[in-house]
């Protein structure tokens, strides 16, 4: 590996940083990306698409460390575990539990099944068209729900039947799933996008984890620096993404993320039904 390779993984590393949060699917852009830049190294692509995502989970962390981090020492006439967040790490679990026991069982099942353009160019195309669609009739509406604490067991194991629908078909992203599933259980925009982040943390570590024992991690120093190098770009881009669409659905819906979803999707179909074909990673 050399210097061509850090700079591959400072573009992915990008590309991560910014299609990881935002409702459009990072796999749709992957797979289009790496048809033009790539890794020389096959095996390290397909590991490296996995792991950059610790880099980018890593700026939730950072960002919202106040509100997930159950334990405290500054007050110590107060408790030593903040109750109403270990209770929200209990939501968090409970909505993962369908994607990692469908991820652990069926991973290698579902990527030669499912990881082709056309499945990933349908869903781009279909969960788009649902969040006009959602969005419209979400218009006028005032959400039951409008913060993670209110959020009741009935509603994140929903949520978490919807966190599965991208787990097994690539294209329809993680965070756009996740949304929709929240936006039409009554859910506000800000609490549905802060509650997709959570979800983030447990489900992207364990896939990074995954990822790294089965491949052993046997790359050589310029392997690892080129890793690590996506990664902190991924880490430093998220967390301009994440306060920008924070801040973005405060006065705005989704279906600007709808429409670019649609032209996406047209346009990861026409490549490949016209520029030649797609070799899976």
């Amino acid at each position: 590996m050399g210097l061509m390779d850090v700079l591959t993984a400072v573009i992915w590393g990008i590309v991560e940083g910014i299609t990881e949060w935002l409702p459009v699917s990072s796999t749709g852009h992957m797979i289009l990306l790496e048809q033009f830049i790539n890794f020389k190294n096959e095996e390290f692509s397909e590991m490296f698409l996995v792991v950059v995502q610790l880099g980018a989970i890593l700026a939730v962390v950072l960002l919202f460390w106040e509100r997930i981090w159950p334990f405290q020492r500054k007050d110590k006439s107060a408790p030593m575990v903040k109750g109403k967040i270990m209770g929200m790490w209990g939501k968090i679990i409970v909505a993962c539990l369908p994607a990692a026991v469908v991820g652990l069982l069926f991973d290698d099942i579902i990527d030669e099944v499912f990881y082709n353009p056309y499945v990933v160019a349908g869903a781009l195309i279909i969960y788009g068209v649902l969040f006009i669609l959602v969005e419209n009739w979400n218009k006028g509406r005032s959400p039951a729900i409008t913060s993670v604490a209110d959020m009741g067991y009935d509603v994140v194991i929903i949520i978490g039947i919807f966190q599965l629908l991208a787990a097994v078909v690539p294209g329809t992203s993680r965070s756009g799933a996740t949304i929709i599933g929240a936006l039409l259980l009554g859910v506000s925009r800000g609490a549905a996008a802060e509650f997709t982040f959570y979800l983030a943390i447990p489900v992207m570590f364990g896939a990074s984890l995954l990822k790294i024992l089965k491949s052993g991690f046997h790359f050589e120093f310029m392997g690892t620096v080129t890793l690590f190098t996506g990664m902190i770009v991924a880490f430093f881009v998220s967390l301009f993404v994440i306060r920008y669409l924070m801040n973005y659905i405060r006065k705005h819906d989704f279906k600007a993320f709808g429409y670019y979803r649609i032209i996406l999707g047209v346009l990861v179909l026409a490549y490949f039904l016209f520029a030649g074909g797609f070799q899976a990673a």
